[in-house]
């Protein structure tokens, strides 16, 4: 008992916001008389929430460096908006216009990595500077008009599935029930082999009744899932590109000399500096990778919506930034990890989508995120003020 206490105090802020998403989820299950965890429903969280998570990725490491990015909002609609122009009015391909628009979306982070990292103006400046620069050539493109729709290929990104329909399992689509298993598979291993590793080089280790607990759980997690999606339309392309995004920045944030030197910018910027980090040149990658994400969610937005509005994007600074917080990423920087900002992301979803079938209205679901995000909050403060008093 006093291991798994050990344990879960060391991951409160991670492991505080897995039992609060199960929890919600649990709540809107009843509340919404069983609506929130029909297939179809389930497949629209994903599809719903899939711009907020990679945004989330992005603005992971942001706050890490203990700054935020306001301007992605206003790039996403950018993105998409020159993404629609591309393709509508030159006719170009979709694999080129899919290529311009993230070296753009790159450009843009690097714009203001450059005033951020070498002329040292504050982030929260040169973003809201961004915010209003690139809204505004949103607007200047598009005329205060909606361009769409697009081609078949290109609305697939957000809204098309991973071939494999013919193979079914019990009704069932094949691919996903099949990947369900050997997602199960291979976190089993994962776990063991940690495990293993840790016992090898004489680290604490959980006791065997609650690592097969976790383990049950993960399992029963990853299955019931791949199963709701089984029973609709399949696996979503975009659930796949999410999956590799969580991959990813997962190895760089925590197997990378970049990633440590982003938490060691963070935690304390001139100590980093003294150290040998290029305190400089992590800003500015730090804000280029955001802009590479942001042009990557404004496809994600103009493929799902199959048109470039003026008012796309409008309020995802916000979104990306809460889920970040609600996570577990501290305010203050050097805290968070990329697992955290998506179940942030999750919580999110599940709020505004459980709301949404109850028919509360936009008002109330506007106070209660507030109210979330500043509860998580206070409870990174709270939490970091029992460890350093400890």
């Amino acid at each position: 008992m006093n291991t798994f206490k050990r344990f879960f105090k060391a991951n409160l802020r991670q492991n505080g916001m897995v039992i609060a998403l199960v929890f919600i989820m649990a709540l809107f299950q009843v509340l919404t008389g069983g609506i929130l965890f029909r297939p179809m429903n389930i497949n629209n969280l994903v599809l719903q929430n899939a711009y907020v998570l990679i945004l989330a990725i992005g603005m992971l490491l942001c706050i890490l460096t203990g700054n935020i990015d306001l301007s992605v909002g206003s790039v996403v609609a950018f993105i998409g908006a020159v993404s629609a122009v591309m393709m509508v009015r030159l006719g170009l391909g979709v694999g080129v216009t899919i290529v311009l628009a993230l070296l753009l979306g790159i450009a843009v982070g690097a714009f203001h990595g450059v005033f951020i990292a070498m002329f040292r103006i504050p982030a929260f400046i040169v973003t809201l500077a961004g915010m209003l620069i690139f809204r505004g050539l949103t607007m200047v493109i598009l005329r205060g008009q909606t361009i769409g729709p697009f081609d078949r290929s290109f609305r697939a990104i957000a809204s098309g599935y991973l071939p494999g329909e013919e193979l079914r399992i019990a009704g069932l689509n094949g691919v996903a029930i099949v990947a369900g298993i050997l997602m199960t598979v291979y976190f089993i291993v994962a776990i063991i082999w940690a495990r293993n590793n840790k016992k090898k080089y004489g680290f604490e280790v959980l006791p065997v009744s609650i690592e097969v607990g976790r383990v049950a759980f993960i399992a029963i997690a990853i299955n019931f899932f791949t199963y709701s999606l089984a029973a609709h339309d399949g696996i979503p392309v975009v659930l796949i590109l999410l999956l590799g995004l969580m991959m990813i920045y997962s190895f760089l944030t925590q197997r990378t000399i970049l990633g440590r030197h982003i938490y060691a910018l963070g935690g304390n910027e001139k100590a980093a500096r003294l150290s040998g980090v290029k305190t400089q040149r992590i800003m500015f990658l730090v804000y280029t990778n955001m802009g590479l994400l942001a042009a990557l969610a404004g496809l994600v937005v103009a493929s799902r919506l199959n048109a470039a509005t003026p008012k796309a994007g409008t309020m995802f600074e916000l979104d990306a930034i809460g889920a970040v917080f609600i996570g577990g990423a501290s305010a203050s920087g050097g805290i968070g990890t990329v697992i955290g900002a998506v179940v942030g992301g999750l919580v999110m979803g599940v709020l505004n989508n459980g709301m949404s079938i109850m028919g509360v209205s936009v008002d109330w679901q506007q106070a209660i995120k507030g109210m979330v995000l500043l509860g998580a909050v206070s409870f990174d403060v709270y939490t970091k003020k029992r460890s350093q008093g400890s």
